[in-house]
């Protein structure tokens, strides 16, 4: 089972090199906790971490197979078939035919993208943080289909509308979120 964030984190970097991708997950790792948090699910802030850790578990290796090799891997670990929705559901008509339903998949379908596209805007930043980064600046990257091409609009959009929110609204929380947690990951990810 898998029962500590050691282990998680350990399961993650068994699939998982490259710094990149080890980043990426601990920034959703990080956005998925505040969101538990702030939507009431605090005490299972830990599950949603922890889905957000492992999402992209299968994508270093096996890109083409993005969202099916994850369910065997995390099996294999002994994940619950609750984490293997999730984690499988955040590709949703992209690699998957598994529809986010709960409220954690549907944060984790939405935000995944964001936090790319937030990740490149802070990196073009002076500060080359999110701390000062506001909703307005991130709308014209958005707007941008150069800027992060590989950040799909569209899911972005699709994750804002299954929430019930508008994108500004995605935006703005995302960005929170990401400052929550920008000192942590930093820190974590100056020892990968």
């Amino acid at each position: 089972m898998l029962n500590t964030r050691d282990e998680v984190l350990a399961l993650l970097r068994q699939y998982n090199k490259e710094t990149f991708h080890l980043l990426h997950a601990l920034t959703v790792e990080g956005v998925m906790e505040w969101y538990a948090k702030k939507l009431g699910h605090g005490d299972r802030a830990d599950f949603w971490a922890m889905a957000g850790l492992l999402h992209d578990i299968d994508f270093e290796q096996w890109p083409d197979q993005h969202c099916q090799k994850a369910p065997g891997l995390l099996r294999e670990a002994g994940a619950s078939e609750e984490l293997v929705h999730a984690v499988v559901s955040h590709g949703y008509g992209l690699c998957s035919d598994v529809e986010p339903e709960h409220e954690m998949e549907k944060v984790l379908f939405a935000a995944d993208e964001l936090t790319g596209l937030i990740w490149a805007a802070a990196k073009m930043r002076p500060s080359k943080s999110v701390q000062d980064m506001e909703v307005s600046s991130l709308k014209k990257k958005f707007k941008d289909k150069k800027f992060a091409a590989g950040c799909s609009r569209d899911v972005i959009r699709q994750g804002a509308e299954r929430l019930g929110w508008d994108l500004e609204t995605l935006m703005d929380r995302t960005i929170q979120a990401m400052r929550s947690c920008e000192a942590r990951v930093n820190a974590e990810s100056a020892g990968l």
